[in-house]
């Protein structure tokens, strides 16, 4: 048997366009025969997984994450399956509240891998890559650990991606917009027609925020599918009573009825439009035959963790982390930022990846701070330090400090904010996934 060294070696000898930036998204690289045949020799374990399909630009682990915490306090056995990790690869896999165990994970990568190593002795020309053999491996431990139902949400795109192999009783679409322009288009409707590929016959559609043109799209799809769609904002509408830091108190008048007075843990108005997504999929789902009542509703959007997400990890200073990577992430970070802490003395510590818009990154976030770090990433398709300088110094208030050690540049970052300023991390996924690991060993629980 693999041991889970071993497992995680396996998974990273093969091609990850997760670390690479000049993939083309075409039917050669991304296309569903390689996991078809993959899942046919483990007896397709898919067909058999009732499930919920998210996808989008912004907002699609949240939502993720919390329609899963809805369902397990309504007492289901709920998968979830996310992407990218912030620390542990064994994030990505999940039942509940619990991560796969590395004995499971070397288990059934084993079995996977097995069925992998004979597709390449028969000669064919079918190379499965690191997500496809991923999704395979949470396809077959959801199987085998008799999951009521999974929650998965996309890679990358949609149309094209290995998880869009399922059958979803309820699909979610989240806020569209620029992200992957090279492999999905620079047009928000061409996005959103490649994310708009998970929606099949027969199922139902839950629509969150979006541009006029993009929900133009998405309902003509819907129509010529005959899917039954529902629009966060018109179909299921919240109001906001109290926001505060650290969390955000709602009312939401869904598709089957109203809550009153919900508590989420989770700060940023963004978030409002998730929860409300994920209380319209929930109520979806009964027509299924899955009984969530008002309660579990309220308990499952109060006990939800997702870290990373405008999560405080320290008071003094404020020390928030937030893995806002494209403009529009950004902005919603920036109206936060502005929200709560007007007059604070704000330092940003910044890393980005090269494919992402970091002229769109600049432009909401630097004006805000008093000083900017510009962070090196541990990733190869990191920008370098020197180049996230020259790109970003003429939207900040002062040169932009350069500091390639991030120890070193938290440090830095708290000494100049203050005890009463605010630092705040951000710019990419990674970036907050090697703070979190760094500062509190490996807990990513929201700081208390």
């Amino acid at each position: 048997m693999f041991s889970y060294k071993e497992a995680l070696n396996y998974l990273n000898s093969l091609i990850n366009y997760e670390k690479k930036l000049d993939l083309a998204y075409n039917r050669r690289l991304f296309n569903l025969s390689r996991m078809k045949a993959i899942l046919e020799r483990v007896d397709n374990p898919h067909l058999s997984l009732k499930a919920v399909h998210i996808a989008g630009t912004k907002g699609k682990g949240s939502t993720a994450a919390i329609i899963t915490s809805i369902l397990n306090s309504a007492g289901y056995k709920v998968g979830l399956y996310t992407s990218p990790h912030l620390i542990s690869p064994r994030e990505r896999i999940r039942i509940g509240n619990e991560l796969i165990k590395e004995e499971e994970f070397s288990l059934y990568l084993e079995e996977v891998k097995a069925v992998v190593e004979n597709i390449k002795y028969e000669g064919t020309s079918l190379h499965p890559t690191f997500f496809e053999v991923y999704t395979a491996l949470a396809f077959t431990y959801f199987y085998h650990k008799g999951v009521d139902i999974a929650v998965v949400e996309v890679g990358l795109g949609g149309r094209l991606d290995a998880t869009n192999v399922i059958r979803p009783l309820v699909e979610v679409i989240t806020p569209i917009s620029f992200d992957h322009t090279q492999q999905l288009g620079n047009k928000l409707t061409s996005i959103a027609k490649e994310k708009a590929g998970i929606i099949k016959p027969g199922s139902k559609v839950v629509i969150s925020r979006q541009e006029r043109e993009v929900i133009s799209l998405l309902q003509k799809i819907c129509e010529q599918r005959g899917v039954g769609f529902y629009k966060v904002g018109k179909d299921i509408k919240f109001n906001l009573k109290k926001a505060t830091p650290r969390h955000q108190i709602f009312n939401v008048d869904g598709i089957l009825r109203k809550y009153f007075s919900i508590f989420l843990p989770l700060p940023g108005e963004h978030q409002l439009w998730n929860a409300t997504a994920a209380i319209g999929v929930v109520e979806l789902l009964q027509e299924y035959g899955f009984s969530v009542p008002v309660e579990s509703v309220k308990s499952g959007i109060s006990s939800v963790k997702w870290p990373g997400r405008i999560q405080m990890i320290s008071r003094k200073p404020v020390t928030l982390v937030d893995c806002a990577h494209n403009g529009a992430s950004a902005q919603c970070l920036a109206k936060f930022l502005r929200e709560f802490y007007p007059g604070k003395n704000i330092v940003i510590v910044i890393g980005i990846l090269k494919n992402k818009d970091l002229k769109a990154i600049a432009e909401a976030l630097c004006p805000l701070a008093m000083r900017v770090i510009v962070a090196h990433i541990n990733s190869p398709r990191a920008l370098s330090v020197d180049e996230i300088y020259a790109k970003i110094k003429g939207y900040c208030q002062e040169k932009p400090i350069k500091e390639g050690n991030l120890k070193r540049a938290l440090g830095m970052a708290g000494k100049i904010a203050g005890e009463d300023g605010v630092v705040c991390i951000t710019g990419s996924v990674y970036l907050v996934g090697e703070v979190l690991g760094m500062t509190h060993g490996g807990n990513i629980e929201i700081a208390k």
